[in-house]
């Protein structure tokens, strides 16, 4: 259990960056009246994931059977 929790994390931390990085990156900007205005048009549903996986492994890994 705890080396699937570790396995969980691993690839959550990863989702979260690699996704992460993505989404900040759909963004864009344009000038309104002499103020520039960016729009983030990214699909933030997978850093959500990533994010429930990490979290998830985390548990499974810090608990123990009793």
């Amino acid at each position: 259990m705890k080396k699937i929790g570790i396995v969980l994390l691993v690839i959550g931390i990863i989702g979260l960056a690699y996704f992460g990085y993505h989404a900040i990156q759909a963004s864009e900007s344009f000038s309104v009246l002499g103020v520039d205005i960016a729009v983030s048009q990214a699909n933030w549903t997978p850093v959500i994931i990533s994010g429930i996986v990490a979290l998830a492994g985390l548990i499974m890994a810090i608990y123990q059977k009793r």
